[in-house]
């Protein structure tokens, strides 16, 4: 909660309208956001069973390019939650693992469910997974790597998430 509180003062701020001001604001979002979740974690499940066969370096490497790839995507949905009101509607805990469900409330009062999956690393609750109404991120993630991966290679899809970082495939969008 403390997190997503940090997160909303900071969107809210309107005063940000310059292109620097939002430099700075998505600096200051990945500041508040970035040790919350466990993105070696996240990389590891999404990969699968590739996981396993790849070196410590290329482990390294992917979760680093999925850790970004990740964080651009976060960082851009909460961008556009200024307006909105956050409710959590159930927590879950054990002592490892623990869910938090929660409904962004449009101004159209259309509810969008965010639920986060967190586990216990040295005492502190990280993320693990998010699910979009009822989707998984991290199942997500996995199928679409495994079809890259069965239909060219692990090389590939790691060449292919770098160019989507690119500022060139920025502007393509």
């Amino acid at each position: 909660r403390a997190t997503v509180d940090k997160v909303l003062i900071l969107v809210r701020d309107s005063s940000r309208k310059s292109a620097g001001q939002k430099q700075d604001l998505r600096a200051q979002l990945a500041e508040v956001i970035y040790p919350r979740f466990d993105f070696a974690e996240m990389a590891k499940r999404s990969l699968g069973p590739h996981w396993g066969p790849r070196s410590l370096e290329e482990q390294q490497e992917f979760v680093k390019i999925f850790a970004a790839m990740l964080e651009k995507s976060y960082v851009d949905r909460i961008e556009s939650y200024s307006s909105q009101n956050i409710l959590y509607t159930r927590e879950v805990e054990d002592a490892n693992y623990a869910v938090v469900d929660t409904k962004i409330v449009t101004d159209n009062r259309e509810k969008l469910s965010i639920n986060y999956k967190l586990h216990s690393v040295n005492k502190e609750w990280k993320v693990y997974d998010l699910v979009i109404e009822d989707i998984s991120v991290v199942n997500n993630y996995r199928s679409q790597f495994d079809r890259v991966i069965a239909r060219s290679s692990f090389e590939d899809l790691v060449r292919m998430m770098k160019e989507k970082q690119s500022p060139r495939s920025e502007k393509i969008r």
